[in-house]
């Protein structure tokens, strides 16, 4: 299975039998708000707020929602907020959780508390997957957002991270570049003898479910006419599911690049915990967090 849009995800989350639980950590944010309230009336998620409840309601009555007092926990400090979320997850009371008006190290400290966090013994990463107007199908950058410079143990790691996140959206062996500025093993670039390296465990059986190629340039990665100019023959050329970038710069930049020099669309989230984590920005689009709602709740 293929996923060519985010219309197509969407529909896909909307025939789920049961809505995904979400608990989002200081709700009172005006995008945060818009984007759970038009997921749970798509009848995709219902939303656990948790917040400052008088600032809560003061911007849900400004958009026209009503509240109910069953899905607002009034939580005036930042921290205990996060706290609150992880146990609702670690109950069983929550799928995943959204970050709000809430600074990420703030969140991500209740997230790895040893005692009472939800982390677990995999690599905490990012995952984000973009809509790409000249793209055939979604495209999906990792990491950059969580993982500053990964070793190769670690890029191995975040490849099985991205790997069960597309096995959970219905992908059966979804293709991955090893990204680099050449497709030759070059020593004095680290990021090409990795590539080779995670190529060859995936042959090896080390890496399953997927098919990796590696190093891959982003051209060939995602324009089969510039592989076949270049006679690189690989499955992966053209028709890339997934990129491993070579740290957080190349992740970010790439994103972002395509999101704002090229209309693309995106939807993320960390990958490791025992639930989703929704990391958008605070400056983020009310689109990109309804997008990485939909994500999240196709995920888990």
């Amino acid at each position: 299975m293929t996923i060519n849009n985010f219309e197509q995800l969407i529909k896909k989350v909307s025939k789920f039998e049961r809505r995904r639980k979400v608990a989002v950590v200081v709700a009172e944010d005006t995008h945060t708000l818009e984007a759970v309230f038009k997921a749970n009336e798509e009848g995709i998620i219902d939303p656990i707020l948790i917040g400052n409840k008088k600032k809560i309601s003061e911007i849900l009555y400004k958009k026209d929602h009503s509240i109910n007092d069953g899905i607002v926990i009034d939580v005036k400090d930042e921290r205990a907020a996060a706290y609150k979320s992880v146990e609702l997850v670690n109950m069983g009371e929550a799928d995943f959780i959204m970050k709000g008006k809430i600074q990420t190290a703030d969140l991500l400290k209740a997230v790895v508390d040893k005692e009472k966090g939800i982390r677990t013994d995999k690599l905490m990463s990012h995952f984000a997957i973009l809509e790409v107007p000249t793209y055939h199908k979604l495209l999906v950058i990792t990491d950059g957002g969580m993982v500053m410079y990964p070793d190769l143990e670690e890029k191995r790691k975040i490849i099985e991270n991205a790997v069960d996140v597309m096995l959970s959206l219905g992908y059966k062996k979804p293709k991955i570049g090893v990204l680099a500025a050449v497709e030759n093993v070059n020593p004095k670039m680290p990021e090409t003898v990795d590539g080779a390296e995670l190529k060859k465990m995936n042959q090896n059986g080390e890496i399953k479910n997927c098919i990796i190629e590696g190093p891959i340039s982003y051209d060939l990665s995602i324009n089969k006419e510039s592989a076949e100019v270049k006679g690189f023959n690989s499955p992966v050329a053209g028709d890339v599911d997934i990129l491993l970038a070579s740290n957080i710069t190349v992740g970010n930049i790439l994103a972002k690049s395509l999101i704002y020099s090229g209309n693309s669309k995106m939807a993320g989230f960390i990958v490791g915990a025992k639930a989703p984590i929704v990391l958008t920005s605070r400056g983020s689009s009310a689109e990109e967090k309804y997008l990485s709602l939909v994500l999240s709740a196709a995920a888990v």
